[in-house]
């Protein structure tokens, strides 16, 4: 008797355990979690994916019935490269890089027409295609001249295309443009034609002052010529024995200063100071 009955509560003491274990997996599969940063989307097997678009915290749903994807809405860069040809057929390496995000009230119908790698197929697409439509409007030197329009347009362009596909982009920047080696081999040339014709505007201007100074030395040359014989005319030969004066006190003054310059009498004999009767 007593044995049937510790065999009767083991059993339901089994019992219990299962269905508390039953119970927990039940609940356990009917609850899912969204992080903070992100949003879920739902889907029924037999009404496809929900409208609505799930909120952070902790949720009820069907288990098999139902079935949840998270998706990451916060703002993510990315970067991606693409070679252009612009308006004179001149190639271009350009890399652009984007932050972007989902509109979440669209989570739905991103999830039913992209899926939850929506970024990875749709903005290299783009990017590729404005990057080309934007460059082929500009030559190639137009793009470092003109690089915060062409960036604008590029801006605008993008953030238009990705609006189709319900998507936001909160940045836009060309981080990096370089040209063929052909073009910078051109773009160097002519840099050095440049400098070489600056070289020659600054001899020739050089040769022209020059010239101006000797007509205007000349032309001084001239009028002092014109003077001193003005002067010589009024004067007589006076003007002249002036001059002549002047510059034999010069000459003068300046072998006084030399000390190698001996002076010598001007008589007939250097032998004044010896005596003749010796």
């Amino acid at each position: 008797m007593g044995s049937n009955q510790a065999i009767s509560f083991l059993t339901n003491v089994a019992r219990a355990a299962f269905g508390l274990g039953a119970g927990a997996t039940i609940l356990s599969a009917s609850l899912y979690t969204v992080d903070g940063g992100e949003r879920a989307v739902l889907f029924d097997r037999f009404r496809g994916v929900l409208d609505e678009t799930v909120g952070e915290g902790t949720h009820f749903l069907i288990p098999w019935l139902q079935k949840p994807f998270t998706f990451d809405i916060r703002t993510r860069p990315h970067t991606f490269s693409s070679v252009s040809g612009t308006k004179d057929l001149q190639m271009v390496n350009l890399t652009l890089r984007l932050l972007s995000r989902p509109q979440v009230e669209n989570l739905p119908t991103i999830f039913k027409t992209l899926g939850i790698e929506y970024d990875e197929k749709v903005l290299p697409s783009i990017g590729n295609e404005v990057l080309k439509a934007v460059v082929a409007q500009f030559n190639a030197d137009q793009l470092l001249t003109e690089r915060p329009h062409v960036s604008a347009l590029v801006r605008e362009s993008l953030i238009r295309r990705a609006k189709d596909f319900n998507i936001v982009l909160d940045d836009v920047a060309i981080t990096h443009l370089s040209y063929g080696p052909e073009f910078s081999k051109a773009v160097e040339q002519k840099q050095v034609a440049q400098q070489e014709a600056e070289r020659s505007k600054f001899v020739v201007m050089k040769a022209e002052q020059e010239r101006r100074a000797a007509i205007t030395r000349a032309e001084g040359e001239s009028e002092a010529a014109k003077l001193i014989s003005d002067a010589t005319a009024a004067a007589g030969n006076g003007l002249i024995e002036l001059r002549r004066i002047e510059a034999t006190r010069e000459i003068a003054g300046t072998l006084a200063k030399s000390a190698n310059v001996a002076y010598l009498p001007g008589g007939n004999s250097m032998l004044f100071g010896l005596n003749p009767g010796r």
